[in-house]
């Protein structure tokens, strides 16, 4: 067994603080009173006052979460139907074309998707808001949930699935009964794969938002353009806060769930 030497405590150190860094200065300034996000005058939460009463930023929000979790729960549904069909159905007429209609999201570059998109939009008069948003989001969301079932589905023993129907369970029955609950983990790492997709996106949603359908990243990104505010620390200190709480409430369920069962 290798020691822990000096040279791996070097490397370590300088590889946390590259990666850690600027999120620590971010969330430090975040608390800074001066209008100028570089120069430490005070501490203060007066940013984080101004950035709750940002009626923009509570629309944008607003719009980013609904988009968020329709798109994502729709994908999750559409990926599972695309993943069990893939798996399952080994020959069928198109099942070529099929396969790279479902997977060409994920090697398309998103600027390519989202003119796409817009031009498929134009062409049939559709007028952009939220819907397209939606439809947009779930398009290149669908392939990433269709991916990560598959892999599950692969290893899923399917004589289960056949005892149940030797038993009286019809196809679908069976399959609500036995093979989803043994893929429900990975329905569920779909599901918030796709939500995370869905909320951190910028390009798809610059080509395909219309009035009232501004996202929370579009409007930051607009935000800094003429120069990071002390509203934009906050708010990604607070976006910090809330990834940092989720990944804790996990890891402490799952230690849970892991003592329990062992």
């Amino acid at each position: 067994m290798s020691r822990f030497s000096p040279f791996n405590a070097v490397a370590l150190t300088f590889g946390f603080a590259f990666l850690y860094m600027p999120i620590m200065l971010l969330v430090i300034y975040s608390f800074n009173e001066n209008d100028l996000v570089t120069v430490w005058t005070g501490f203060s939460f007066k940013w984080y006052g101004e950035m709750f009463a940002n009626r923009g930023f509570r629309d944008a929000a607003w719009v980013t979460i609904r988009v968020a979790l329709i798109s994502s729960t729709v994908a999750t549904l559409l990926g599972m139907m695309a993943a069990v069909t893939l798996v399952r159905a080994r020959v069928f007429f198109g099942r070529t074309l099929f396969t790279g209609m479902v997977y060409t999201p994920l090697v398309m570059p998103e600027v390519i998707t989202g003119i796409s998109l817009l031009l498929f939009f134009v062409n049939f008069n559709i007028d952009r808001g939220m819907e397209t948003l939606i439809i947009a989001h779930i398009t290149f969301t669908m392939a990433f949930a269709t991916v990560v079932i598959s892999s599950r589905l692969i290893d899923f023993d399917m004589s289960l699935e056949e005892a149940a129907m030797d038993l009286g369970c019809g196809r679908f029955e069976a399959f609500l009964r036995v093979t989803l609950p043994n893929i429900a983990p990975a329905v569920a790492a779909a599901w918030f794969l796709s939500l995370a997709l869905s909320l951190d996106d910028v390009v798809v949603s610059q080509f395909v938002n219309g009035p009232g359908s501004t996202t929370l990243p579009i409007k930051v990104l607009s935000s800094v353009r003429l120069g990071v505010s002390p509203e934009i620390n906050a708010l990604s200190a607070t976006l910090i806060g809330l990834v940092t709480s989720a990944v804790i409430i996990a890891t402490i369920i799952q230690k849970t769930r892991t003592v329990r069962e062992g």
